[in-house]
């Protein structure tokens, strides 16, 4: 896969790559990684790449012609394989795990880094495919959100993780958080690990397991629950949860959802 950030810091992307199975990845060349800076395709002789809004108001805009000149050059790169683009912004659709999956499928995909009071309208219509935000919270740039999207779908490409049992059994993979996790010793400051973790019987650990999964996102994410109760095979074990344990953040479930998963 191919994947490319448009930022005028390209630095500051690359550093996040250095280091760790993504980046080995793409030293690899299991990944084609690549940045693209519109300092590169200017405004004017002075390197400009963004102007004053019209209609008055703070801060700057990053103009449109550096922006779709990026876009031309990945498409270049790219071909024959089919380019998409998306926006890192804060209207944009909320980041997971099952849009990381959809997106890794694709062939090439160029993220482009938003600054400053955001970009020109005209470039979003004509050139992204699809806005994508990390959190409802306000970045100083779109450099960082970039490489955490690089990252999450990264892990997805063929060869980039040694096991890829470790990403089946992750938070998020059927909207679940993971289960707890031990190591040794077998006791630490008095808490001992769970006996059926060392009872050798694989099907007693995997029902263990998964029942840990459904009681901590009942505590901590209820509302991914909500996505689940559909599922004939899990609703005893939903019920029993709810039973034996109160999410911590109930508000974040509308009533009628809480009522579903109860009933």
């Amino acid at each position: 896969m191919w994947l490319g950030v448009v930022t005028i810091f390209p630095d500051l992307v690359k550093a996040m790559f250095k280091e760790g199975v993504v980046g080995r990845a793409i030293e690899r060349g299991d990944i084609s990684f690549e940045t693209i800076n519109p300092r590169d395709y200017p405004l004017n002789s002075y390197g400009s790449v963004d102007d004053r809004p019209f209609g008055g108001g703070p801060g700057m805009v990053l103009a449109a012609e550096p922006l779709a000149a990026c876009v031309q050059a990945a498409r270049e790169r790219v071909r024959p394989r089919t380019l998409k683009t998306a926006l890192l912004s804060p209207q944009g659709t909320r980041f997971s795990q099952s849009l990381a999956t959809k997106l890794s499928q694709l062939d090439a995909l160029l993220l482009v880094a938003g600054r400053y009071e955001g970009v020109d309208e005209r470039f979003i219509t004509n050139y992204v495919d699809l806005e994508i935000s990390i959190g409802d919270y306000v970045l100083s740039g779109g450099e960082l959100a970039a490489s955490v999207v690089v990252d999450v779908i990264g892990r997805y490409i063929e060869g980039t993780v040694n096991n890829p049992e470790s990403i089946e059994c992750e938070s998020f993979t059927d909207d679940l958080l993971d289960c707890p996790q031990y190591t040794r010793p077998r006791v630490f400051e008095g808490v001992e690990v769970p006996e059926v973790l060392l009872s050798g019987d694989h099907r007693a650990v995997e029902r263990w397991r998964h029942q840990q999964r459904i009681e901590k996102t009942w505590k901590r994410r209820p509302d991914l629950l909500v996505q689940r109760v559909n599922k004939e095979t899990e609703s005893a074990e939903l019920r029993d949860c709810v039973l034996n344990a109160q999410p911590a953040n109930l508000e974040t479930v509308e009533e009628e959802s809480l009522c579903e998963i109860t009933k």
